[in-house]
């Protein structure tokens, strides 16, 4: 029966946004509670039917001789699906506070809430083909919500935004035609599906498929040099660019990354060869790259964006480490960075909210101003950069010590670059933290003159998510546990 609730889970944001602008809701209030009630809904049967464990392959439509439509749970499926059920419904509260000046809010939370369920279609994807269904879907969804303001820097975001995705589908297209020809099935196994008897001396050929695959699934996880997109994207709404970089697309391209490495191709397939040394350097540079650029930018968000772009590649390197425990530190950074980029984000978004103001320049002061979400930035800001007894710290040590044991010459190379980048990190958070709470005695404090905290709707999120991060810190034993098991190949 639980099979039948995973296609609810999918179908009901789908449905329930589609219709959402056609009911007669009177009122802005009556139109927060049916979105809010549609998404709480959808993560309550999330959870539902994640809770009762692993499931059989449930084939919702077939299209030609092996290949449909299908789901599962297994073990990624459960961190994916769980972590983007536990954010969504705190994002859409604090969506609505914010959207209240900007305009067409039911199309808006149409396309907010249809992004939830094609989100969760890429998290039950039982094959490659499916994803690749669900995950171009995610491209359509947000395409609107990234261009909802209609002005000019809008218009050309989404259009760069469109560009690269549709390159880098073509190039996953390219990995799921040579899964579907080369390998035993087209569904996830952990340890890969390829038939090396029909490889032959193709062994070379495969490896470049990887590689395009990976680079084309690369698009969404921000990988240089294909990340320009994910800055530009800053001038979406702060909650579609808060989901952009820690939930939804950004996500879901490291997802994917996971998938075709260890569930499709295979580590032992890959592990030794060039391609693994290759993608793991493209890797090391955005770590550093991304840092990089986010020490030069001034505008908030875009600085935070480029945090994204070298967070990514954190939960990259782990996964081309090819190695069990690499695959821990992928997931444990994948968890503890979006609790982290969520709430920065979105305390990002409640200063600009609240003070109209984007520039870090402008921040002289505010944070005695909003103590609740500089307080929370602050936590969010510590975390990033590695803290001990917060999630950064839980997430970058799993690296670190899977970058040891994998032997790997190269990977010992990126535990250098995680401390250039907690370096840079402390240096491009830790700037914005010491302008909002210790200014210059010169500032001009008329300029901050009645800003205060946001209302409940925006401050609550924040204050949940600090708090995960904190939590992250100090109880994640059980988790690291479970991220074991997924990598051993018991879930």
């Amino acid at each position: 029966m639980s099979r039948y609730w995973i296609l609810a889970a999918i179908l009901l944001p789908i449905l329930g946004g589609a219709v959402g602008p056609l009911l007669p809701l009177k009122n802005r209030k009556q139109m927060m509670i049916y979105f809010e009630t549609v998404t709480v809904l959808t993560s309550l049967i999330v959870w539902s039917v994640l809770s009762h464990g692993t499931t059989e392959v449930f084939h919702v439509i077939y299209f030609v001789e092996n290949l449909s439509i299908s789901f599962k749970i297994d073990g990624l499926t459960i961190v994916f699906a769980g972590l983007v059920s536990l954010l969504w419904p705190l994002a859409t509260l604090y969506a609505f506070e914010y959207m209240e000046h900007e305009g067409h809010e039911k199309t808006f939370f149409m396309f907010y809430t249809i992004t939830y369920g094609i989100t969760l279609g890429i998290a039950f994807a039982s094959d490659m083909l499916s994803m690749y269904f669900f995950y171009e879907l995610l491209t359509l969804s947000t395409i609107p919500l990234v261009m909802h303001t209609l002005k000019r820097e809008a218009i050309l975001a989404v259009r760069k935004y469109i560009y690269y995705s549709l390159g880098g589908a073509a190039f996953a297209l390219m990995g799921l035609v040579f899964l579907i020809v080369y390998g035993n099935t087209c569904e996830f196994v952990m340890g890969g599906v390829l038939n090396l008897d029909k490889i032959g001396d193709k062994t070379n050929l495969l490896l470049w498929i990887y590689f395009f695959a990976f680079m084309g699934f690369g698009v969404k996880a921000a990988i240089w040099p294909l990340s320009s997109w994910l800055p530009q994207a800053g001038v979406a709404p702060t909650p579609v660019t808060a989901l952009l970089h820690a939930v939804a697309v950004v996500k879901a391209g490291v997802f994917a990354i996971i998938r075709l490495t260890y569930y499709s191709f295979g580590t032992e397939f890959l592990r030794g060869t060039w391609v693994q040394n290759v993608v793991m350097g493209f890797a090391m540079f955005t770590i550093v790259y991304g840092c990089s650029r986010a020490v030069k930018e001034t505008h908030i968000k875009r600085r935070l964006a480029y945090s994204t772009v070298s967070n990514l590649s954190y939960i990259i390197f782990g996964v081309t480490m090819m190695t069990p425990l690499g695959l821990v530190g992928a997931l444990c950074h994948l968890v503890c960075h979006a609790v982290m980029k969520i709430c920065s984000f979105l305390c990002a978004g409640a200063f600009m909210h609240q003070t109209g103001k984007s520039y870090i320049y402008e921040m002289d002061g505010v944070g005695r101003k909003m103590p609740v979400v500089f307080g929370c930035f602050t936590v969010a800001a510590l975390g990033l950069m590695g803290v001990p007894g917060l999630a950064g710290f839980i997430s970058k040590w799993n690296l670190a010590a899977a970058a040891v044991d994998s032997g790997n010459v190269l990977a010992y190379f990126g535990i250098a670059c995680l401390l250039i980048s907690a370096l840079l990190t402390a240096i491009y958070m830790m700037t914005v933290v010491i302008r909002a709470f210790f200014p210059r005695k010169d500032f001009d404090a008329a300029a901050i003159e009645g800003v205060t905290d946001p209302g409940w709707k925006m401050c609550v999120p924040l204050l949940i998510f600090a708090a995960g991060v904190i939590a992250l810190g100090f109880g994640s034993g059980s988790l690291v546990e479970f991220f074991e098991k997924i990598a051993a190949g018991i879930y």
